[in-house]
């Protein structure tokens, strides 16, 4: 059970916050309010959403939808990263990726993230159009990834992870889940600075329901200001995923809106700045009032 106190909890105007950060021509002023960050799977396959997104026209027009809802940046990918998912080639990746990002950077004016751990794809996808790499592996799946970020000069969102989306289900054995958590990240922000990549410009992850059984992605949430000593914003993407779905009982994930919404709201509370979402519409309102309740007027 949550404490009847507050002491447990973090407002995030209580902590030294990381530097804006300037994309295109919008600020993110970290602490100000929560971010949202629209997912575009053109996947056949994603876990929630597969196959909805798969054209360029259906890409675009959901793009145009979460832009309309209010998101502040579309994150793009073409590999899922659900349990179990099977690895594409660099070459499908690419084929479902930068059609998408190009036509998005002709008709939409909001920061794009590509989501890989390929830097053959990010590269390709920067050129086209994104602005941000958002790697599920935090730059350990491909040893060209870091160096390839500091040459394009973009920010990087590193996300905790063990193993790959086939074993890291498997291993979910942790002696202290965040402070495993903290150092994997901070060895990971080291290795981009010194790869050359801007401190300023580094975005971290815990990593929801990527090598966390039900009860650690719980203890993210109650645990998540510890990884504020590291000093960058913090993304959470809780988003119909199956931690939700065991706590309602609920096997469709495009029903988890709700638990959804709570989550976003319990990550807000404890120091999340984006939230990594696929319903926008719903999660402005509650980033709205949430932030009203827990961040200080400015």
């Amino acid at each position: 059970m949550f404490p009847l106190s507050l002491s447990g909890f973090s407002n995030p105007k209580n902590f030294a916050m990381p530097s804006n950060l300037t994309i295109r021509d919008r600020t993110f002023e970290w602490g100000r309010r929560t971010y949202l960050m629209g997912v575009l799977n053109v996947t056949p396959d994603s876990f929630s959403d597969g196959g909805e997104f798969h054209s360029t026209a259906a890409a675009l027009a959901q793009a145009q939808a979460l832009q309309a809802a209010g998101a502040d940046i579309i994150d793009v990918g073409g590999q899922s990263t659900r349990p179990g998912a099977e690895q594409i080639t660099v070459s499908e990746e690419l084929d479902r990726v930068l059609p998408v990002i190009q036509l998005l950077r002709q008709k939409i004016t909001l920061p794009i993230s590509v989501d890989t751990t390929r830097a053959e794809v990010a590269k390709a996808a920067i050129q086209v159009g994104a602005d941000i790499v958002n790697d599920i592996s935090g730059g350990t799946f491909d040893p060209e990834m870091l160096p390839a970020v500091a040459k394009l000069n973009v920010p990087i969102i590193i996300m905790h992870i063990r193993g790959n989306p086939q074993t890291m289900q498997k291993i979910t054995d942790y002696q202290n889940l965040m402070e495993e958590i903290s150092n994997f990240l901070a060895r990971q922000i080291a290795a981009a600075t010194a790869a050359g990549i801007d401190s300023e410009k580094i975005i971290i992850d815990p990593g929801i329901g990527f090598a966390k059984n039900y009860e650690q992605n719980l203890e993210i949430f109650r645990r998540l200001p510890e990884l504020r000593k590291l000093n960058c914003p913090i993304l959470v993407g809780p988003s119909r995923k199956s931690f939700i779905g065991r706590i309602l009982d609920q096997p469709d994930p495009k029903a988890r809106v709700w638990g959804t919404a709570a989550a976003c709201c319990a990550a807000i509370f404890t120091g999340a700045d984006i939230l990594r979402v696929h319903d926008v519409h719903e999660m402005r309102d509650v980033c709205l009032v949430a932030d009203a309740i827990f961040r200080q007027s400015s």
